[in-house]
């Protein structure tokens, strides 16, 4: 990862979206073929037709170019294969070619791109082990030193997006959406994590130190062809206001095996913006780090008075959600126990004409190192009703340390309790409020300005400790004293005597 940085910063580009979008053109390019294959082999084994996305196109193999000279590689790749990628399906005028066609191919020398091409080629990114291209990702972000740029990359580390998936789990009929979605990390996890739901045996699965799965390309309890349809073009729905982030979204979801991701170049807070009932799953982790709207430009939908982006964005999946429909959000602290009067309706719209199902209080170093020590929380609501009661979980590590350096513990930490106690909390009724989890009654959380914050709730044991009486601790300290001195007269006299 740090030769492929390298490689690119000393060839000349140095801006660092600007690299993981070139970096993304040629992982998909040499992945398009692998999956070609994967594609193959699944259709071979329901006995169903299959047409090669290159019939015809062999030359836009990259089992047939990486290994040109530079030069002739160069020629190749921008004339040839980059046309082909950005013109994948056009004659059904899909979203990809829409998205694609401001796309440009910009490596400027010969040279970076075969040792890129080299690099790449090296790399394991199977179907196998998809998430190479994640910590491509991931590690880039590192590289930012602007706070413009730390806004655009809002990627949570992916332990805590599959935590969250797992706690709204997602289905095969949900519609899924994003509203802001960055690299698509929630999307392509929910994709997973139904795929890994309609898998058998389990042991087909192969998991790691770090909780993620490997060897998905199961789902062979999903034999309704309409379903995989369905999972492939109408499930995955993600909007991100910058266009670059929404083409690498849509290359990453299909890297993933998602063949028609419906993902735009939108802000959805806007006015042009009006999708309102229409999806029964949202994740996010909207950009929370000093945003703001010009307040011209917000949505009339949005009735919070207030520019903040981290409560409208909350506002906005309220109204994208159906009834019924399951929502978890990363937000900043602030959300939960701002004073504002933005802050105290949106927890009122949220308790009062919905259900808050859990607050989860993450430590302040899960976003390190890309974002400090902000304090974040989970937020899981349903759309409607009204809240009874509210669940909160005291999360204290994420199973890597808490420092910028974010070794790796266990990659577990609470994750795997704060599920299981998420699932049985309807069953469990804690005595007191001094554990990790807990429930507050709402007209608890209501006689308190609608505070959703965990340390106004939960219970602080003191343990007591004793203490020796003054005239103990007077004698201790003289003798302390008392051998001060003595150690000071042996000292002078080593120093007369040296």
């Amino acid at each position: 990862m740090d030769t492929l940085w390298d490689r690119f910063w000393s060839g000349g580009m140095s801006n660092p979206l600007q690299s993981i979008e070139q970096m993304s053109y040629i992982i998909f390019m040499k992945r398009l073929e692998d999956m070609d294959v994967v594609e193959q082999n699944r259709a071979r084994a329901r006995d169903i037709e299959y047409t090669s996305v290159f019939e015809g196109k062999d030359a836009c193999r990259w089992s047939n170019w990486k290994h040109y000279p530079a030069e002739q590689m160069l020629v190749h790749v921008r004339d040839v294969v980059f046309p082909f990628i950005k013109n994948l399906h056009s004659e059904e005028k899909t979203l990809f070619t829409r998205q694609m066609r401001d796309a440009v191919f910009i490596i400027p020398k010969p040279s970076l791109l075969q040792e890129a091409v080299a690099l790449i080629d090296e790399m394991d990114i199977t179907a196998q082990n998809r998430d190479t291209q994640g910590d491509i990702y991931e590690y880039l972000l590192s590289q930012l030193s602007t706070a413009g740029m730390n806004g655009q990359f809002r990627t949570p580390p992916r332990h805590i997006i599959r935590m969250m998936v797992e706690l709204v789990e997602p289905d095969v009929n949900d519609r899924i959406c994003d509203p802001a979605c960055g690299t698509a990390g929630f999307l392509i996890n929910a994709y997973e994590y139904i795929i890994r739901k309609y898998t058998s045996p389990p042991d087909m699965l192969e998991v790691d130190s770090e909780g993620e799965y490997h060897n998905l390309i199961g789902g062979d309890n999903i034999t309704d062809q309409r379903h995989w349809e369905k999972l492939w073009s109408d499930t995955f729905y993600g909007y991100d206001f910058d266009s670059t982030m929404a083409r690498i979204s849509l290359m990453n979801m299909m890297l993933h095996g998602i063949k028609a991701p419906q993902i735009e170049q939108k802000d959805t807070l806007s006015k042009l913006y009006n999708e309102e009932e229409r999806y029964s799953v949202v994740l996010a982790n909207p950009p929370f780090k000093g945003g703001s709207i010009d307040k011209s430009d917000i949505s009339d939908i949005l009735s919070l008075p207030t520019t903040k982006t981290e409560l409208l964005f909350v506002e906005r999946m309220i109204h994208l959600l159906t009834i019924g429909g399951r929502c978890a959000v990363i937000v900043p602290d602030g959300v939960v126990f701002g004073s504002s009067k933005a802050h105290k309706k949106l927890r009122q719209m949220l308790l009062e004409e919905n259900q808050v199902e859990g607050i989860v209080s993450m430590p302040s170093g899960v976003f390190r190192p890309y974002a400090g020590g902000v304090s974040t929380a989970v937020l899981i609501f349903a759309k409607g009703g009204a809240t009874e009661k509210v669940w909160f979980y005291d999360m204290e590590a994420d199973g890597f340390s808490l420092d910028d350096k974010r070794t790796l513990i266990d990659g577990k930490g609470d994750i795997p309790d704060i599920i299981e106690h998420f699932r049985g909390r309807r069953d469990e009724v804690p005595e007191d409020r001094k554990g990790k989890c807990f429930y507050v009654p709402f007209e608890e959380i209501k006689e308190n300005n609608f505070d959703l914050s965990i340390s106004r709730y939960k219970e602080i044991e003191y343990e007591e400790i004793e203490y020796d009486p003054p005239e103990v601790i007077i004698e201790k300290i003289e003798g302390i004293e008392k051998q001060i001195l003595v150690n000071l007269d042996e000292l002078r006299e080593l120093l007369k005597n040296s």
